[in-house]
């Protein structure tokens, strides 16, 4: 095997490589999870009109402390009749339209009601309880900048804001495919040397939490032409992620087709533990993975490489895995040569973080790995860490 890159190197070639996908229009309500290609602009004031804040009584603060005829009443979703004159008040609901010659809005439980007229026992400020028009957005204003995922609130934010359609990067086409003779679909008797595929389903559902469209190949035995059948299928993908046949065995068939067929590898071998024999390639503007066959091994490949590249093509501005920081709560033996990612579980201990590292370690441990909610990042050295010595961890989702 040549020389390992760093991970940083290996992230940084994947990203040089994932150049964002065309922008579509999308309809506000079908764009949560999607990632804006422009600025999305408010096309009205936030609020539209000046509104109250509460249920009570619209006033000029100049008439406070006092006594006042209710004159008219002021219901969400109507216009004020009028204007209100000097030395009135005109009843009003949270939402209401605050009439012109209005300056404050006095809550109900702070009046004293005496048939038609309110009693006001002390002064009122100017603007209390008034929301002003454009208080929270201007037309024309940034609403969402380009290269955000649209979250919930946003969602919330555009619709108040006027947008109807959104321009959005087009969902990458991600093409999985799991090679192996010995792979059976569950529920499939085994027979000897035989194991359920459980590669496929983990690492489509990664790439879908990513916003993908995700085509799942068949799993192809270890022959050539099968091999060769699948993977030009797997090509006409935007990313085509394999996993298995990546090695230096006989069986080991990807990287020499994917060559025939006119991949041209970036690069193989990445300084981490476990997933060391990843590959990474293009053929065009097609991102092509290769992922080892352990299963915790694609994990962190996919968590690491695959899904940062994925976030790259939809545009957003920081498509790196986030890294927390914690603390250990059990010692960890360093590896000389490369960063591992152990699988721990956390708890929270006052304001910290804790990171207990979990037993079976090894990359076949993909069950180990279930009961796993964070990769702590052990960085390469000699020695261990010390339990309550600070790390970075990363949340598997």
């Amino acid at each position: 095997m040549p020389e390992l890159l760093s991970l940083q190197e290996a992230q940084r070639l994947v990203l040089e490589r994932a150049e964002p996908l065309a922008a579509e229009v999308v309809s506000v309500a079908e764009a949560a999870g999607r990632v804006l290609a422009e600025a999305a602009l408010a096309q009205v004031d936030l609020p539209p009109f000046p509104s109250s804040a509460m249920d009570g009584y619209a006033v000029r603060a100049a008439d406070t402390p006092g006594r006042l005829p209710v004159v008219a009443r002021i219901a969400a979703g109507r216009p004020a009749p009028r204007a209100l004159a000097a030395g009135e008040a005109m009843e009003i609901s949270t939402g209401g339209v605050v009439p012109e010659g209005a300056d404050a809005v006095i809550p109900v439980e702070y009046v004293v009601q005496r048939d038609n007229d309110i009693e006001i026992g002390d002064a009122v400020a100017v603007s209390v309880n008034v929301r002003p028009r454009g208080g929270d957005v201007r037309a024309g204003a940034v609403v969402c900048p380009a290269g955000v995922r649209v979250s919930v609130a946003q969602l919330g934010a555009l619709a108040a804001a006027g947008l109807t359609e959104l321009r959005c990067a087009r969902r990458p086409r991600v093409a999985v495919l799991a090679t192996g003779t010995e792979l059976r679909q569950p529920g499939e008797p085994l027979g000897p040397g035989e194991i359920y595929e459980s590669n496929g389903p983990m690492l489509a559902a990664a790439v879908a939490a990513e916003g993908a469209e995700v085509e799942r190949l068949p799993p192809v035995e270890d022959d050539a032409d099968a091999h060769r059948a699948a993977l030009e299928r797997g090509l006409e993908a935007d990313v085509l992620v394999t996993t298995g046949g990546v090695s230096v065995g006989p069986h080991d068939l990807v990287r020499t087709i994917e060559s025939e067929l006119g991949v041209d590898e970036v690069f193989w071998g990445v300084a981490v533990k476990p997933g060391k024999p990843v590959a990474f390639g293009v053929r065009g503007r097609t991102l092509v993975f290769g992922l080892p066959g352990n299963p915790v091994s694609s994990l962190v490949g996919v968590e690491l490489l695959v899904r940062p590249a994925l976030r790259a093509l939809q545009g957003l501005t920081e498509p790196l895995p986030r890294f927390d920081v914690g603390v250990l709560g059990a010692s960890m033996r360093r590896t000389p040569t490369r960063d591992e990612l152990a699988r721990a579980r956390t708890r929270i201990d006052g304001e910290r973080v804790v990171l207990e590292p979990l037993p079976g370690q090894e990359s076949h441990m993909i069950v180990r790995a279930a009961a796993a909610d964070v990769l702590v990042l052990v960085p390469r050295g000699k020695g261990e860490l010390a339990a309550g010595e600070a790390v970075r961890y990363l949340r598997l989702s």
